[in-house]
């Protein structure tokens, strides 16, 4: 993989151009003024911007308006895109990446030629998987779609769904065979966000943020035409969904790291420990500055070859899950050491930035969201599951199929 990547020297120098041209010095700062519309707007014309210069969708085929770029090429638009401090098209992100990834799999004709252009000029999706009682469970949820002619009605509610508050689809699951096993009574619906019924409420986090939102579902009607693939298929077809976030995308979360852990050591240039000391003189802080360092670079190793594993075999095994892991894990213990270096100023300085992303140097607020990210894609206690069962062979774990 790595000779692959370095063959690509000319595409690289090609983005990192692009970047400087494109990627405003000062665009957190001025977001930071924005209301929440002109902060949509940004994001919007954002990428509008990645769109034409052929960086929005570098996975897709060219069918559908995709660049259909190589996983090598990707991994290096990813990697430059980060280090540029580029802004993330994170209200796109579900349509580039789950919906694609549901209609190219099991979508119908109609289907993949009515969404997936809109994609491209704009058109945002969420999604509608979790529920209050089926987390980490997902077999369990219980929002019900019953067949009534042409339509299916469905009553539910679904939860910590990313950016419903501004998404014109949604991608949902409904149990359609209530007497069926847990897996096999469930059914793959596309949800237009204007039908009658649908109520979207933003959820107020601990760090200020509303990126979330629940979705209340009271005699919803979804037309037959709206089902993917086959009545009480959803399960099977939802896997392909939650298989396109474990890409090159992860990548970019993984690179921004490094930024991350640069921030870590700048904080620690600027503390002291107790008695008044320089923090980057105490052994104890150097020793886990660099844990974290090493924990970043491995972490970076570790995506490049679950990347590799794509390339070679074509689907993404049980380091997906190893991934998931690590990253959220590492997310956590930089955090945390941020907080104990910035000492009381981190606990009274809790605004988090709009456009920070997982890491703003505000560490109080950051460590709250890093917690995130051990629930969300399934938590970590699921994915220590998968990796006991897929790696070290060990039975599965009694009720859960």
């Amino acid at each position: 993989m790595l000779a692959e990547l370095d063959v690509l020297s000319e595409f690289r120098a090609e983005v990192r151009q692009w970047c400087e041209a494109n990627v405003v010095p000062g665009w957190r700062e001025a977001l930071e003024a924005c209301s929440d519309d002109q902060a949509v707007a940004f994001e919007r014309e954002w990428f509008t911007t990645l769109h034409a210069a052929g960086y929005a969708a570098p996975h897709w085929a060219h069918e559908w308006g995709g660049s259909e770029s190589s996983l090598a090429e990707q991994i290096v638009l990813f990697q430059e895109l980060s280090r540029a401090d580029a802004p993330r098209a994170s209200l796109a992100f579900i349509g580039l990446y789950h919906t694609y990834a549901t209609l190219t799999h099991a979508g119908s004709a109609e289907q993949k030629a009515r969404h997936l252009p809109a994609i491209l000029d704009g058109t945002v999706w969420c999604q509608g998987f979790s529920e209050p009682e089926a987390g980490s469970d997902l077999a369990g949820l219980r929002t019900r779609a019953v067949r009534d002619g042409d339509d299916f009605v469905v009553n539910g509610q679904k939860i910590w769904s990313s950016g419903a508050a501004h998404a014109d689809w949604c991608l949902l699951l409904a149990r359609t065979d209530p007497d069926a096993p847990k897996r096999k009574g469930i059914s793959y619906f596309l949800l237009d966000m204007r039908t009658p019924g649908v109520e979207v409420r933003p959820i107020r986090q601990a760090s200020g943020g509303a990126e979330f939102c629940e979705l209340f579902l009271t005699d919803v009607r979804v037309p037959a035409e709206n089902l993917v693939g086959a009545e009480n298929d959803g399960w099977r077809i939802a896997q392909a969904t939650l298989s396109a976030e474990r890409g090159p995308t992860i990548l970019d979360l993984a690179e921004r790291l490094r930024t991350g852990f640069e921030m870590i050591v700048d904080t620690a240039r600027r503390s002291t420990v107790p008695g008044g000391g320089p923090a980057l003189d105490d052994p104890e802080i150097r020793d886990r500055l660099v844990r974290c360092h090493t924990d970043v670079e491995v972490l970076n190793l570790l995506c490049l070859k679950m990347v590799e594993n794509l390339l070679r075999r074509g689907g993404v095994g049980p380091e997906a899950s190893i991934v998931k892991v690590c990253y959220s894990e590492l997310l956590q213990r930089l955090t945390e050491l941020g907080v104990e270096l910035s000492g009381v100023d981190a606990h009274v300085l809790i605004s988090k930035p709009r456009a920070s992303g997982w890491i703003s140097g505000e560490w109080l607020v950051d460590h709250i969201t890093s917690w995130e990210w051990t629930i969300a894609g399934g938590t970590n206690e699921i994915q220590r599951n998968l990796i006991s069962e897929r790696v070290l062979g060990l039975p599965r774990e009694p009720g859960m199929d």
